[in-house]
């Protein structure tokens, strides 16, 4: 049975709202951001925050639990078998058991998390942005924030792993 670590990804979760305080603050990208967007601070204060923090957490744990089938391999070999390893051969449990543990780590993760932010975060971006008629700056601000807050969110997710000896598959 494919375990989900629900405190990896709750953790993971507020990487987006604590990389936007930072991206989109002013002295970082914040104006070139507004006027790209084509917003102004009075826009931006007629807006219920709450709602959209709440929101974007709820969609940033869909996001880790993407993540974390990205991140973690052996979410793969779970996969071939159905994903019960209750149901699997021997040979599932011999393989597990010699490569259950392969490829957790942050550093795995963050290059995974880094490879989903410029091989399909930044398309989808330009391909919005260019239909919006967004500029391309306004896009490598948006790939950027995007690419660094998902490399942190699949080390984070990819590590925990490493870190707490979390179970992926626990076979009765």
């Amino acid at each position: 049975m494919i375990e989900m670590n629900f405190l990896a990804i709750i953790f993971a979760a507020l990487i987006p709202l604590v990389m936007g305080f930072i991206w989109y603050n002013p002295k970082v990208f914040g104006n070139a951001w507004m006027k790209e967007a084509g917003l102004s601070e009075e826009k931006l204060k007629n807006t219920n925050m709450i709602g959209v923090f709440v929101i974007s957490i709820i969609l940033s744990i869909m996001m880790g639990m993407f993540l974390q089938i990205v991140t973690i391999h052996q979410y793969g070999a779970l996969g071939l078998i159905g994903g019960d390893a209750n149901l699997a051969k021997p040979s599932f449990t011999a393989f597990m058991n010699d490569y259950g543990n392969g490829f957790r780590s942050f550093g795995h993760g963050a290059l995974h998390g880094f490879m989903t932010g410029i091989f399909f975060v930044f398309p989808l971006i330009a391909i919005n942005a260019m239909f919006e008629r967004k500029s391309w700056k306004y896009i490598f601000i948006n790939t950027g924030y995007w690419t660094i807050t998902i490399t942190l969110m699949g080390g984070i997710i990819c590590g925990w792993y490493a870190i707490d000896g979390f179970n992926l598959v626990t076979p009765k």
